[in-house]
């Protein structure tokens, strides 16, 4: 597991996501119910990749990723490393919607 300094300096690094208790979440907004449902097919996409899988709570237009490495009770580098694609992900879309 990660010092709270280690996870602290880390996460200035992924805008929106912040520490709640043994996760690291973040709530992201969608215009419409079927936008945050594609949301989180791309994102299970990227958790089969990085085979670590984040707690989804879906409610309408709002789509909550709540991370932990749940075998060690707390939040680890392997959390901050899915945060972090999951971002990438994200500016990838927003790359190509803007062509």
């Amino acid at each position: 597991m990660l010092s709270d300094g280690q996870i602290s300096l880390r996460l200035r690094s992924l805008k929106g996501w912040k520490r709640e208790g043994a996760f690291i979440t973040k709530a992201f907004e969608f215009s419409d119910f079927m936008n945050g449902i594609a949301f989180v097919d791309r994102v299970a996409r990227v958790a089969e990749k990085e085979q670590h899988h984040p707690d989804i709570h879906i409610r309408y237009t709002t789509v909550t990723l709540s991370v932990q490495t749940h075998s060690e009770g707390g939040i680890t580098e392997w959390d901050l490393e899915l945060a972090g694609a999951v971002e990438k992900m994200l500016r990838s879309q927003e790359t190509r919607a803007k062509r």
